[in-house]
């Protein structure tokens, strides 16, 4: 399409502008989902190490020993929950609504603040328990996979507040709209390893 000059004193089209927030937020968008796909390469080489060497204890404790359903069980409520609690975070910013989406984002970040709170004591009672690390390959890699996932939710919790701040000083202008998208699919991403890591680590574990 070919760029006319305005005439002198007139304003410049609106469209060019639209347009060129349009691009910035696609590619920022894009240059986000190719970060997903290199996590999505972290979280994979940590699964296949788990699977490879899960189910060498060097006989210590196994997941059936050690792992307590009902408490992950309830861990993965609270994941899921904030998930949909940063929906409706997302569905208030749709509506410009500044108030409604600040609440919602905040008992997003309590739900994912009571997800680590319960990881750390998992990790605590299974440390005083002997079950570290060291303990044998099964254990390494169960610490490496999970305690990944842990720190992924922490950073995504000190995103949050971060853009809590943000919107809270500028509004929903563009740049905190385009932010607060990148980290729902950040939040949901990590909701999708969990489900994974509760299945073929809690679940699986628990039945040997």
């Amino acid at each position: 399409m070919q760029e006319t000059t305005p005439p002198p004193g007139a304003t410049a089209p609106v469209f060019y502008e639209q347009e060129e927030h349009a691009h910035g937020d696609g590619g920022t968008l894009f240059g986000f989902w190719l970060y997903l796909m290199s996590d999505c390469l972290i979280f994979a080489a940590l699964f296949a190490t788990y699977g490879v060497l899960g189910r060498n204890y060097a006989a210590g404790p196994s997941g059936a020993d050690l792992f307590d359903l009902r408490l992950v069980a309830v861990n993965t409520g609270l994941l899921l929950l904030s998930s949909i609690t940063y929906g409706f975070a997302m569905l208030e910013m749709d509506k410009e609504r500044v108030g409604p989406t600040l609440k919602w984002l905040a008992v997003t970040g309590l739900f994912g603040a009571g997800f680590i709170g319960i990881e750390l004591y998992e990790f605590a009672h299974l440390i005083h328990e002997g079950a570290t690390p060291q303990r044998s390959a099964f254990l390494s890699s169960f610490f490496a996979l999970v305690g990944t996932h842990g720190l992924h939710v922490t950073f995504g919790i000190v995103w949050l507040v971060t853009l809590m701040v943000q919107v809270r000083r500028y509004g929903l202008i563009a740049d905190n709209r385009r932010r607060l998208m990148c980290l729902s699919m950040f939040w949901h991403f990590l909701d999708v390893v969990w489900i994974g890591v509760f299945t073929f680590v809690y679940l699986m574990g628990a039945m040997r």
